[in-house]
């Protein structure tokens, strides 16, 4: 089973932003991190 985990984090972090706006630079900030840090993963080991 093939899982994109862009999409659900992108959905988590929408939701926690509806629910705490104020923490919004914060998540931000998170997906940014982990979005490259998937990247940088996935170009490394293809």
């Amino acid at each position: 089973m093939n899982i994109a985990i862009e999409p659900l984090l992108v959905l988590v972090i929408g939701i926690l932003i509806l629910l705490v706006p104020r923490f919004l630079n914060y998540f931000a900030a998170m997906y940014l991190v982990v979005t490259g840090f998937l990247g940088l993963m996935h170009h490394k080991f293809t």
